[in-house]
């Protein structure tokens, strides 16, 4: 790999976009303690996909960023761009075609980091693959830090086997077989949910052949009904058709009748009007009849008057008739004790 240029913008103490050109031999980097040397190499490290702050020496990945000073305000972001030359050609699909690659990664406070290669949106692990397969990345053997050759004496197997594979070039291989197993494992994953979604669609499709019999029995029948029902309408039509044969046939004979009712309704209306002649002497012979019935009827109640005067003039001549009869009764037991008195006296004169 073959770093042409590094630009850093807001980058830890790089506050104005700087540019380190890297030029072919050797290029050093001098100053006094605390100028931002080792800052260079953070953002070399942080470019190529370096994911541990602690390694960045900061707490919080979000410490790359300039948090400003007594003179200037903080910075909302900051940027690294790593540019590399591939004249050669030798990077992978799909970037074996650029004359030069560039490497952006920014972050934003509270907004997190992303990448763009050549200008374009990319995966943080595409970044690291694509450095990986140059034998470089964040961890490249070719990046010496401070304490790092202590570092490589003391490591364990495992971790100098990681370095020699980063030195022979296989670390991208490496990369994209953890890549691949990743994929092989979401594949297995995916056969797995496969195999049950084949599971549910078959047991799915039992259902969907049971209920295609069931329409096929449906259409058969429908079929059966369709023509049942047709005749059924043939049969109720030609009913219908005698039925209407029969109600014209009732209708004329109806026709008939209802001109032999008008001529008897011509007739009657005659008779009616005669018969409202009649009735109308009639009435007047009945006016006259309830005249005289009235004179009647006051005549009848004077004499009915007259009648209950005499009756009770009759119950009291009665009852002094019985008085009278009781006081000749009386008054003949009186004559009789006098006519005994008379001849008692005289017996005794």
């Amino acid at each position: 790999m073959k770093a042409r240029c590094l630009r850093l913008s807001g980058f830890k103490s790089f506050v104005e976009p700087v540019e380190l050109p890297i030029e072919d031999g050797l290029t050093g980097i001098v100053g006094p303690n605390g100028c931002g040397k080792s800052n260079l190499l953070d953002a070399l490290c942080w470019v190529m996909g370096e994911a541990s702050f602690r390694n960045m020496r900061a707490k919080s990945m979000e410490d790359v960023i300039f948090s400003g000073t007594a003179l200037r305000p903080a910075y909302n972001h900051a940027e690294a761009t790593l540019v590399i030359d591939n004249a050669e050609h030798r990077a992978r699909e799909p970037w074996r075609d650029a004359d030069s690659i560039e490497v952006t990664r920014r972050i934003e406070r509270d907004g997190g980091s992303s990448y763009s290669i050549n200008g374009k949106p990319a995966l943080a692990r595409e970044a690291r693959v694509l450095f990986a397969d140059m034998i470089g990345g964040a961890h490249s053997p070719f990046l010496v830090h401070q304490g790092r050759i202590a570092q490589l004496i003391s490591a364990a197997p495992k971790e100098r086997r990681v370095l020699l594979d980063q030195a022979a070039g296989i670390g991208g291989l490496r990369a994209r077989r953890h890549e691949a197993e990743l994929q092989l494992k979401a594949a297995g994953t995916n056969l797995e949910r496969l195999n049950e979604s084949l599971e549910e669609l078959q047991n799915r499709l039992d259902t969907l052949k049971r209920q295609e019999r069931q329409a096929k029995r449906y259409r058969s029948l429908a079929q059966r009904i369709r023509v049942t029902e047709g005749l059924l309408l043939h049969a109720g039509w030609q009913a219908a058709r005698q039925e209407q044969e029969a109600q014209e046939q009732s209708l004329a004979q109806a026709e008939e009748a209802l001109q032999h009712a008008a001529r008897e309704a011509a007739r009657a209306s005659t008779a009616l009007q005669e018969a409202d002649e009649e009735f109308q002497q009639l009435r007047e012979a009945e006016a006259a009849g309830a005249a005289g019935l009235q004179r009647i009827k006051t005549e009848q109640e004077r004499l009915d008057a007259r009648e209950r005067q005499l009756r009770e003039r009759k119950e009291g001549l009665e009852t002094r008739l019985a008085q009278t009869g009781r006081d000749l009764e009386h008054e003949a037991a009186r004559l009789q004790d006098f006519q005994a008195t008379r001849e008692r006296l005289t017996t005794e004169r």
